[in-house]
């Protein structure tokens, strides 16, 4: 007789797998993190977070993003159990929508459409966010943190949200290419090519992330 063999991914090569981005994305959090304004930073671990997403699905999202910000709390940052949850909480707000679409619709209209759902769930997130617990956490008036939120929380969330969601779109094909040659991931079954259309959104991407780049160099001058 028989038996049936399971096409999943092993449990084993999964948590390889997550624990590897998971230990990436810290990496990259406590090693690049820019200056952009006052006390907000750019830092490119949610492209990381929405990797691992995309290929396991949301609650991967969820668990990398629980993951690396309680490590960061205990390690590298000084805010506490209020950065912890803004931490989890920023980059849950982009990684998991951005996922769930992408589950959905696995092809690059879902990888966009996922995206920019991330990208604008996380603006919002965060205009509450700051609205509700930066007046603690600066210890200032409520109006003056709402007066800020247009004119410094929002563009910043914005152009780090967009950045990450560009460049999410540059390497998540080669990361997943580099994992199925080491045989963390399955091979892929899909015999489509994107052909131009990929080529162009690969272009988009690239020029996207230029601007934002240029934009985050421009703010830190003025």
């Amino acid at each position: 007789m028989k038996l049936h063999r399971d096409r999943s991914p092993s449990t084993v090569k999964k948590l390889t797998v997550t624990a590897m981005l998971a230990a990436l994305a810290f990496l990259l959090v406590a090693t690049i993190r820019i200056p952009v304004v006052m006390f907000l930073k750019y830092e490119p671990k949610d492209i990381i977070i929405t990797i691992g997403g995309f290929i396991y699905g949301p609650a991967t999202a969820a668990l990398i993003s629980l993951i690396v910000a309680i490590v960061e709390m205990v390690t590298i940052s000084t805010e506490g159990i209020i950065g912890c949850i803004m931490n989890f909480l920023s980059s849950a707000a982009f990684s998991v929508p951005a996922a769930i679409i992408y589950s959905k619709k696995r092809n690059l209209k879902g990888a966009v459409i996922g995206l920019i759902t991330g990208a604008l769930s996380v603006c919002a997130t965060m205009m509450l966010w700051n609205y509700l617990i930066t007046p603690l956490y600066m210890k200032v008036d409520r109006a003056q943190i709402a007066a800020m939120l247009p004119t410094m929380f929002l563009p910043f969330n914005l152009l780090k949200a967009t950045l990450n969601a560009a460049l999410t779109m540059i390497i998540y094909k080669p990361t997943v290419k580099v994992l199925r040659a080491a045989k963390l991931l399955p091979a892929s079954e899909s015999t489509k090519k994107g052909g131009n259309t990929a080529i162009i959104a690969i272009i988009s991407a690239v020029f996207v992330a230029a601007v934002c780049i240029f934009l985050i160099i421009y703010w830190q001058t003025v």
